[in-house]
């Protein structure tokens, strides 16, 4: 992907088929289901790629098994489907792993055993593998550091896990190598209905710090959370609330396993997934409603302290918030037709609303369903239209990279079958110990993937923000110089982008 090209390419495109508002999950999803019937697609994200939401996510994709108390029997199986389908498209990405709930009564062990042996059910040839019904001394076995003292055992399950930010990166590549346009920086200002088959855009590019005039036959708002500010009204009938998902980073040490805990109870009933992520035992979510909409969130002391109370109760060894290494929120958008219920009993389900100025509204979703959710979106605005667009072929394409049997413990896995390319961008040597980050990270990020500013490569391209907030903070320097050498910028560039960077990773330290 190359910004300078595709600009370029905007220049140069009179009419565009689609444009989408949005780079996130739901964005990228729709602009992939556009483009592969063979619409001329235009995708904007006025921040980068999975900036917001996308990149802060709980790293699942499940079916969701706590959607099964309040009775979502549908989109559970629509996200056990989806599940199946992420996994066989993109393996060098998504992988199944084990989950057990620690029981600590018979009784749970009943609920429990039967919840799930009807998710089972439910996935039906989707499967990732059955429920097991572990004993006390399996379950320690697989879980070393879970406090035992009344335990019955424990029951297994499988769900899936992903690198949400660069599951986002993948589906972008995959868009332009099927004939997309894609922009990040590049912000949505207004729009212009002039007739029924005509949308002027006004769009803002942030990087060049230019205007740009785009016109469009259909567009899409796919801007999550953001979607009430929209300038286009949308429907009195329902709205976006944000539910505020909370995760902690710890060392390893505190899971040392391959297998995730699902608590499915915590003081207020809601759940906490203990997870093993990039060598380190990631934590999470929480379930509030936000009305501070900044992208940029700053975690909550609440929201730390529910998790570590909560967690003390499972945990031999004990998390404190020194132990913390990053910490981030993300905006779940959900979709409200009563302003008075909690936002934790809210459907995770989508929903597509077409407003008056021809607008088509994609609103709520997760991560798991984001193709489903192009794919519908993309029926919705052509079902009634005489078109020559194609049937959707999303369902068994293969995503940029594809690789199987990909070795997730490798830090490269993620870049799947262009792994062995990294080699010629430069040195493969981590220049940290805490994580993996090199030379060849950098150049092709910036030459490859788009990236455009030091947060682009530390928080997405790779992971390091997420993963240790202070030591990233350290070799900051580091990377905007590599960067400036390969953008030829001067001095001023780099401490530029060192003075946004430092304040915004300072949210991630405790």
């Amino acid at each position: 992907m190359n910004r300078n090209k595709n600009i370029r390419l905007l220049e140069e495109q009179e009419k565009w088929d689609l444009v989408v508002i949005g780079g996130g999950a739901t964005g990228l999803g729709a602009a992939l289901d556009a483009v592969t019937r063979g619409m001329k697609v235009l995708l904007i994200e006025k921040h980068d790629f999975s900036k917001g939401t996308s990149s802060k996510s709980t790293k699942l994709i499940h079916g969701g098994v706590r959607y099964l108390k309040n009775l979502e029997f549908r989109l559970v199986k629509k996200a056990l489907k989806e599940r199946y389908i992420l996994k066989k498209n993109a393996p060098h990405l998504v992988r199944s792993i084990n989950f057990i709930i620690p029981v600590y009564s018979w009784f749970h062990f009943l609920i429990y055993g039967i919840g799930l042996k009807f998710y089972d059910l439910i996935s039906g040839k989707w499967s990732f593998g059955g429920t097991r019904l572990l004993g006390r001394e399996k379950t320690i076995a697989h879980l070393k550091t879970l406090k035992n003292t009344g335990l019955k055992g424990g029951v297994q399950y499988k769900d899936g896990q992903f690198d949400d930010a660069r599951f986002a990166i993948s589906l972008a590549h995959t868009i332009e190598k099927e004939g997309g346009t894609l922009l990040n920086h590049f912000e949505f200002l207004s729009l212009k209905k002039t007739n029924k088959k005509t949308t002027h855009i006004t769009g803002y590019d942030r990087i060049r710090e230019e205007e740009h005039l785009v016109i469009s036959r259909y567009l899409i708002n796919a801007t999550g959370v953001f979607s009430n500010n929209f300038m286009i009204s949308i429907s009195d009938q329902f709205k976006i609330r944000a539910s505020r998902g909370t995760h902690i980073v710890l060392d390893r040490s505190f899971l040392k396993s391959e297998s995730a805990i699902m608590i499915p109870k915590t003081n207020d009933g809601r759940v906490l997934f203990v997870i093993p992520w990039h060598q380190q035992t990631l934590i999470g979510t929480t379930d509030e409603e936000s009305v501070n909409l900044n992208i940029d969130q700053i975690v909550p002391q609440e929201d730390l302290n529910f998790i570590l109370n909560n967690v003390k109760n499972y945990l031999t060894k004990q998390p404190q918030k020194a132990d913390i290494k990053s910490m981030f929120t993300g905006l779940r958008p959900l979709v409200s037709k009563n302003k008075t219920s909690s936002t934790s009993q809210l459907s995770r389900d989508h929903t597509l609303h077409r407003s008056q100025d021809g607008v088509l509204h994609v609103l709520g979703g997760k991560w798991t369903t984001y193709r489903l959710m192009g794919q519908e979106a993309m029926y919705y605005l052509l079902k009634d239209e005489k078109t020559n667009f194609r049937s959707s072929k999303t369902e068994t394409l293969k995503l940029f990279g594809f690789k199987e049997h990909a070795d997730f413990n490798d830090p490269l896995h993620v870049y799947g079958s262009e792994r062995e390319k990294l080699r010629n961008f430069g040195s493969l040597e981590s220049f940290s110990e805490k994580f993996f980050i090199c030379e060849a990270l950098i150049v092709y990020a910036i030459n490859i993937e788009m990236a455009m500013t030091l947060e682009d490569i530390l928080a997405r391209r790779t992971r390091c923000l997420f993963i240790d907030a202070t030591e990233t903070l350290k070799i900051a320097p580091e990377v905007a110089q590599i960067m400036a050498t390969v953008l030829k910028m001067d001095d001023k560039w780099t401490a530029n982008q060192l003075d946004l960077f430092i304040p915004l990773a300072s949210k991630y330290i405790i």
